[in-house]
């Protein structure tokens, strides 16, 4: 219970008792006048009477206000829930979408490794080709070199007369 509580308690409890302490007064029967008749009750009783009614009336209108409150806060749950759902979801489309993102680029860039390998590929093919071209023509330049000197050779022995070893 909280302080509030308490001291309504105990007001309400004070004022039972003086309400019993004093009943003979409240019961009395006096006069009273209504503006446009007169007629004879107790006026501590009517007077008590209207503090009840007003009590409950008081009462009634905090438990509708109560009610009210919790109605909106359940709407306000409710409408939070469904935004957090919503968010949730939407945060989960962008997480889908940049996946799907990177997936594509990841593809991409893989198709332009291929193509770059590929490429590259060709390039060697192509040097390999042009190397061998040179090779054999180095080759053939340098038979021919070797042929010459060795005709030569032959050529100056015959003149000098010597004969080549037959090998």
């Amino acid at each position: 219970m909280n302080v509030r509580t308490v001291l309504l308690f105990l007001l309400l409890a004070a004022f039972a008792g003086f309400v019993a302490l004093n009943w003979s007064v409240v019961t009395a029967q006096t006069t009273l006048s209504f503006g446009f008749w007169t007629a004879e009750a107790p006026l501590g009783l009517l007077l008590l009477g209207f503090t009840v009614l007003i009590a409950a009336m008081f009462l009634f209108l905090l438990v509708i206000q109560q009610a009210t409150v919790l109605v909106e806060t359940r709407r306000a749950a409710k409408e939070l829930t469904a935004q957090r759902t919503l968010a949730d979801q939407a945060e989960a489309s962008r997480f889908t979408a940049l996946g799907e993102r990177l997936d594509a680029e990841m593809k991409r860039a893989e198709g332009q490794a291929a193509a770059r390998h590929d490429a590259l590929l060709q390039r060697l093919d192509g040097v390999e080709r042009t190397l061998r071209a040179h090779v054999e023509q180095t080759g053939n330049s340098l038979a021919a070199c070797i042929g010459e000197v060795d005709d030569r050779v032959e050529r100056m022995e015959r003149a000098r007369g010597l004969t080549p070893p037959q090998g």
